[in-house]
């Protein structure tokens, strides 16, 4: 089984009211989601939140063409490069820290990315059902 990077200790840097140690959806720690590209709302790699994230950038995917087109027809073009932002573009494969209400849309269109459980924020299920996520998870033994 391929190991997957923890969390840092030092979550609290910057962190406007995260807790010390973000849980997953499992209720294990929270895993890093991908350094690279490096993803999240704070930027650190993990799919971590706290008030400020209104969007609740909290369900680790793994992208797909089709998501990534989806996306794009909804306003939110994720494949393009913006370097102003240092945002490299997405591409198949690549792991990124999505809004977890966008998710739950692309799964009711039938376009939903496969999905990191271990790196899924707890969050994630203020909007998303565990079942759903499971359904799509990459990382069930």
């Amino acid at each position: 089984m391929q190991r997957i990077p923890m969390l840092r200790d030092e979550v609290g840097k910057g962190g406007g009211g995260r807790r010390n140690e973000a849980k997953n959806v499992l209720g294990d720690r929270l895993a890093v989601c991908s350094l690279s590209p490096m993803t999240g709302f704070f930027r650190d790699g993990c799919c971590d939140t706290s008030r400020e994230d209104i969007g609740s950038h909290t369900v680790c995917a793994v992208m797909t063409a089709g998501f990534l087109e989806y996306s794009k027809s909804c306003g939110n073009d994720l494949s393009t490069p913006v370097p102003e932002f240092g945002f490299p573009g997405l591409k198949p494969g690549d792991r990124w820290c999505l809004c977890a209400p966008r998710w739950q849309e692309a799964l009711q269109a039938g376009r939903a990315p496969r999905v990191v459980l271990r790196a899924t924020h707890e969050g994630a299920l203020s909007f998303c059902s565990l079942a759903d996520l499971k359904r799509l998870a990459v990382d069930l033994d």
